[in-house]
């Protein structure tokens, strides 16, 4: 039997066509390629950031690991780590004696800690060859720069108070700043330990810290809480001084941080 045109015309008209279809199809096709993509996506960021946190863990446990040597000061009895956290090296150890009623008190054992590249920059800059004996030039260079610089401070006085501290750095320098400028600036000296009370206790093993920081600042911690930063050369001048400077506190620590200086060419 012959299919007519009539025959056609009348099949074309029964097919039901949906228009949108194509476009649903394409529509889906786009976004489940889309789907797939951000997924793709989330699923490198998610790898990527679970790397990220591993390696931050294996840094972290290598720096619990981390055995820091101590080297002991003997007049004081107090170990300090031969580097600090910030990479600061020790560079001299010494005691703070204090005289009371005749009698010389031992204070607090210290340690001076320095960032040795940039002293190093200091010291060569100043000095063109090693000489047999650290110079009074070449201890003025580290007074008056302002490299980082920490000097840390463990109590061995059993019956110390912040009060006493005070007194102590009052004492000392407002001397420095004598010798330095020929004046006093006693309001200067108060803002080192302003914000410590004068009541506090320091048992023995306390920890205080003086920080020199680039740009001429003194930050002062007190068993791990910050009571003071200062933005101040003369203070910062001051305070090296003391360790130092023509009359330091232990004239050995001096010597050794000289030996240090030394050892840097």
């Amino acid at each position: 039997m012959s299919t007519t045109v009539e025959d056609v015309v009348a099949k074309t008209q029964d097919v039901k066509i949906d228009p949108k279809s194509d476009d649903v199809a394409s529509n889906e096709k786009i976004t489940n390629g889309t789907a797939k993509e951000g997924n793709h996506g989330n699923e490198t960021k998610a790898k990527e950031g679970a790397e990220e946190e591993a390696k931050q863990e294996k840094v972290q446990e290598r720096m619990v690991k981390k055995e820091v040597p101590l080297q002991l000061e003997p007049k004081s009895g107090v170990s300090f780590p031969v580097e600090l956290d910030d990479g600061k090296q020790l560079s001299a150890a010494g005691l703070r004696k204090k005289s009371m009623f005749g009698v010389g008190i031992k204070v607090y054992g210290f340690g001076m800690y320095t960032d040795n590249e940039k002293m190093k920059e200091v010291i060569k800059s100043k000095t063109a060859k090693c000489p047999a004996k650290a110079t009074k030039e070449m201890y003025q260079a580290v007074i008056d720069s302002d490299f980082g610089m920490t000097v840390k401070m463990v109590i061995v006085y059993t019956s110390l108070t912040m009060g006493m501290v005070k007194k102590s750095f009052d004492e000392g320098l407002g001397s420095a700043i004598k010798k330095l400028t020929g004046g006093k600036n006693d309001e200067l000296i108060k803002k080192l330990l302003g914000e410590a009370s004068d009541d506090m206790k320091l048992p023995k093993d306390s920890v205080i810290e003086i920080t020199r920081l680039p740009g001429y600042t003194l930050q002062t911690t007190v068993v791990g809480k910050e009571v003071s930063k200062v933005e101040s050369e003369l203070l910062c001048k001051a305070y090296c001084y003391l360790y130092l400077g023509e009359d330091p506190l232990d004239k050995e620590a001096k010597e050794k941080f000289g030996m240090s200086l030394l050892s840097l060419f």
